[in-house]
């Protein structure tokens, strides 16, 4: 008896040591932001309590559990939601959702549900903001990364130095809008970081999007001040110009947004850090569309995007912001309700943990 306890204390010592070597991280946001917006109903202002002003509210886990000998096992589940309703953000539950390998000298490897290196490049290395990537409520540039996110994706980065490498593949299964091939090239290194990306996505039909993106960004001291390039080329008739141009504002365009044949972008912007406490920050964005229908293939339609935030840290993790936004279409694309100006100003609180 005493042998079968003792056997059983050095198991039980032994797998709690095993755990030991595990972490679970709960972490979130919430955030809540009341905006009114001009010419949003028939030409009136609409207000509303939105669910993430900087940033989407959401709830994630983080596990990671050390396997020894530089090697890592490292997964991820994150749920998007509406803090002002309590609601489902999106039709798919988890945002993200995947598992993956990390070595200290071969790079990490994930499979799943992911960021694409679009996204990836643009919010590590020339975001708009230095406090926060960008603006949820008003963000014109994540309209360019083809949907941020794709399903059933294999991602391998490698860093070395100063320079970070990354390569996606997602299986398109037949029935999968998200086929996907694209890489991305980084480098960092003191006050600056520059990079690149490309990536094509292909529908069911077999149409084919294409898009490229480019940039900086230099940090001295208060100072960021960032610059980039993005465009997005779409074969004709295919089934994504619909997915992507609605995500341009997180509003909805008029029908002539959708057809489009090619979008190009241009933004520069900066933030300053007046105090440890007080953020001020401003962006611009410019615009171009072609379309392919044959009353608007001569029509080049324009928009000019512009922001500006002041952000005050209470703490580490609550922050609370007053934006400013200006939106004005020119050409064929307008909002749905066919106004192509538009104003929005926002005041919000953040918490993160």
């Amino acid at each position: 008896m005493k042998k079968a306890a003792l056997a059983l204390g050095i198991l039980a010592a032994s797998t709690s040591a095993a755990w030991a070597q595990s972490s679970v991280q709960l972490y979130g946001i919430m955030d809540v932001g009341l905006r009114a917006t001009s010419n949003a109903n028939a030409g009136s202002s609409k207000y509303q309590v939105v669910p993430g002003g900087m940033s989407q509210s959401r709830l994630g886990i983080n596990v990671t559990e050390d396997l020894g000998g530089g090697l890592k096992a490292i997964a991820n589940l994150e749920h998007r939601l509406n803090s002002d309703t309590g609601t489902v953000a999106a039709a798919d539950f988890w945002r993200q959702s995947w598992v993956g390998i990390q070595s200290s000298d071969f790079g990490r490897i994930t499979l799943g549900r992911q960021y694409n290196i679009l996204f990836d490049i643009y919010t590590s290395t020339y975001a708009s903001f230095k406090y926060s990537p960008y603006i949820e409520a008003y963000k014109p540039e994540i309209g360019l990364s083809m949907g941020a996110r794709q399903d059933n994706m294999v991602k391998y980065l490698f860093e070395t130095g100063p320079v970070r490498g990354e390569i996606q593949v997602s299986a398109g299964e037949g029935n999968s809008q998200n086929k996907s091939v694209g890489g991305l090239l980084r480098y960092a290194e003191g006050a600056f970081s520059l990079g690149g990306a490309a990536l094509q996505v292909t529908d069911t039909l077999g149409k084919k999007v294409k898009g490229f993106t480019a940039g900086g960004a230099y940090t001295d001291g208060p100072l960021y001040v960032n610059l980039s390039w993005a465009t997005n080329k779409f074969d004709a008739g295919g089934l994504l110009g619909t997915a992507y141009t609605a995500g341009l504002l997180g509003t909805v365009l008029n029908t002539a947004a959708n057809d489009v044949k090619k979008r190009d972008m241009v933004s520069a912007g900066f933030t300053y850090q007046f105090t440890p406490q007080w953020n001020l920050g401003a962006h611009y964005w410019y615009a171009q569309q072609t379309h392919y229908s044959a009353a608007l293939a001569n029509t080049k339609s324009k928009g000019h995007y512009f922001a500006v935030v002041a952000d005050y840290a209470f703490s580490k993790r609550t922050d609370a912001y007053v934006e400013l936004d200006y939106t004005k279409h020119k050409g064929a694309v307008a909002f749905a309700n066919g106004e192509t100006s538009r104003t929005g100003t926002m005041v919000g609180l953040r918490h993160r943990f």
